[in-house]
């Protein structure tokens, strides 16, 4: 059984994106049953060219990504979800979606708080580099999230071993 993962941010244009791309990148790479998406509160409706330009250095398919609302995961017929991640960051006092179930039971819940790297400085070149950076970090956690048995763990056991990824 597919475990499905929603990434949300406030736009779903950035770091919520390079979540979805890194996620289902590292899941089909390590042959794991996990198909990653994302979602906003208030979708932008476009994707960040810097986060399309960041995937696609690192050899990350994009294709079919779009800026959606997290509507789309609670009405009948959405996937089950099994977690659901934030990515905003707290520390810049962003507000983070906070997301109701729907229609797929009751998923574990972490908070990964990333800056947002369409706020960095040094024109064009600092946001590549903030882009690729976050992307990396991201694909990091990605990466741990696929070594836990994710088939095996309850809600409270998922949660805490999110609770130390994020630690870490």
């Amino acid at each position: 059984m597919t475990t499905h993962v929603l990434v949300l941010c406030t736009h779903n244009s950035a770091r919520s994106v390079l979540a979805e791309g890194m996620l289902n990148h590292w899941a089909r790479r390590l042959g794991k049953d996990v198909q990653a998406h994302s979602a906003g509160s208030a979708p932008s409706g476009r994707i960040n060219p810097f986060a399309l330009e960041a995937l696609e250095r690192a050899g990350v398919a994009s294709d079919g990504v779009r800026s959606k609302s997290w509507d789309e995961f609670s009405a009948e017929g959405a996937p089950p979800l099994s977690i659901v991640i934030t990515v905003c960051d707290s520390a810049a006092a962003e507000q983070c979606p906070v997301f109701f179930e729907g229609t797929g039971g009751s998923p574990a819940k972490v908070h990964w708080g990333y800056p947002d790297p369409s706020n960095a400085d040094g024109g064009d070149d600092g946001k590549r580099r903030a882009f690729d950076l976050t992307r990396q970090a991201i694909g990091y956690r990605m990466l741990q999230l696929l070594q836990l048995p994710l088939h095996t763990m309850g809600r409270a056991e998922l949660e805490l071993a999110l609770a130390d990824i994020a630690r870490n």
